[in-house]
């Protein structure tokens, strides 16, 4: 049996506050994987598709919608999209409340819509179920 590599959460967040914020209930929940923070679109994209992608290990996406240089929904398809990642789970947190940017979502594929400001108790269980999702979770083998 291959070596699992421990996932790496990485956070797509421009608010500095949020980010925090959400690093800082993630630890409180337990969870102590690394958290990589891109605070633009661009720099999440360049690291997620950028050549040294194929050394990645597995990745759970932490995804805000409304970022200054481009929209989260478009970094979502992107991710589903992708052979490498599109098995990824990705969480969106947002300020967005609309139903139909809701369903959006979930028709491209996010695992949860988690609407901000997150009142904690709701985001630790989430945390804590994706918690326990990553202690489980089986990496497919590339072919």
């Amino acid at each position: 049996m291959k070596n699992q590599l421990p996932v790496t959460i990485v956070m797509i967040e421009d608010d500095e506050g949020h980010a925090r914020l959400i690093e800082k209930n993630i630890r409180r929940a337990g969870v102590c994987n690394e958290i990589r923070h891109f605070s633009s679109g661009t720099d999440a994209v360049d690291h997620l598709f950028g050549p040294q992608r194929a050394d990645e290990g597995p990745i759970l996406v932490l995804l805000d919608l409304n970022l200054p240089d481009m929209s989260g929904t478009d970094i979502l398809a992107r991710i589903k999209a992708d052979a490498h990642w599109k098995r990824a789970p990705v969480v969106v947190l947002t300020t967005t409340d609309d139903q139909r940017e809701i369903q959006r979502c979930y028709d491209l594929g996010c695992n949860v819509y988690i609407t901000k400001p997150v009142v904690y108790d709701t985001f630790a269980q989430a945390i804590r179920q994706l918690g326990l999702f990553l202690s489980v979770m089986q990496i497919p083998e590339a072919p």
